[in-house]
């Protein structure tokens, strides 16, 4: 006789499965901490305890709405940028191998520089206002676009391009209904990696030069020695990262769904 087989989980029930262990490990960790810093008394302005960050989260609520938004506004703002003009780039970069040739190397010899170094001189040419956070979030954020992208169009089986190449399709209409289809879920695999760096990269710009914002809430509890203050901002960029990294797998979900639909069914018919 044999056993009836339990019914699928459903999605949100197995995304939760998927994150138990992390947050098991997370938590795990956090007492280790707690425990730590207890025992051994470790002076709060060297390492706080865990339950002093709430503390200090619960005391300064009031004064993170600002920055939070802020430095929110700047990452989403240089996320959508940085990966439209990286999507835009990957299009003409595997269009015509010679551009590619002639420009590939450079983009890649542009990574090598610190953006710490290069955010002073776009608060000289853009100001202390939005724009230079904005660009230093899209700089950080259009390189993984690129190379994904690229990767994503001339990955395509030649085979179906000649197939619709020989349908009569002009070169726009490949580009439409072949290579961009094609190279969606690439573009969103570097959007991703880019979305993670998005929030980091907007602190780093106010760093040099703002007047409000998390990097600036930052520098001022270290400059009051509040470093369970700077902890609430870390963890609070961290959620922000992991919120954008969210949005940006959700708009991969909508914008390529036969990729999850092929998936689902691939694990629902696996043993």
């Amino acid at each position: 006789m044999t056993r009836p087989s339990l019914p699928p989980a459903r999605p949100a029930l197995r995304r939760v499965r998927g994150l138990l262990p992390a947050l098991v490990l997370l938590a795990a960790l956090i007492g280790c901490w707690q425990v730590v810093v207890t025992t051994r008394g470790v002076a709060p302005y060297l390492l706080p305890a865990p339950s002093r960050i709430l503390d200090a989260f619960v005391g300064a609520r009031a004064l993170l709405a600002t920055p939070v938004l802020t430095t929110t506004e700047e990452a989403v703002a240089g996320l959508l940028i940085g990966a439209a003009v990286g999507a835009l780039l990957a299009i003409a970069l595997a269009a015509a191998p010679v551009v590619r040739r002639a420009l590939y190397p450079l983009l890649v010899a542009s990574q090598t520089v610190p953006m710490i170094v290069l955010a002073p001189l776009l608060v000289l040419w853009f100001g202390y206002g939005l724009a230079p956070k904005v660009v230093v979030v899209a700089l950080i954020v259009f390189f993984p676009v690129v190379v994904s992208t690229v990767a994503g169009l001339t990955g395509v089986d030649g085979e179906m391009v000649d197939l619709v190449r020989g349908m009569g399709a002009s070169r726009l209409q490949v580009l439409r209904i072949v290579l961009v289809p094609a190279a969606v879920p690439a573009f969103f695999s570097g959007l991703r990696i880019s979305a993670a760096y998005a929030v980091a990269g907007a602190v780093v710009g106010e760093w040099v030069g703002a007047s409000s914002g998390l990097g600036i809430f930052i520098d001022r509890s270290k400059a009051s020695f509040r470093v369970d203050r700077v902890f609430v901002a870390v963890v609070i960029i961290a959620l922000l990262s992991m919120a954008l990294f969210a949005l940006v797998g959700l708009g991969a979900r909508l914008a390529s769904p036969w990729r999850y639909a092929a998936g689902a069914a691939d694990r629902e018919v696996a043993p």
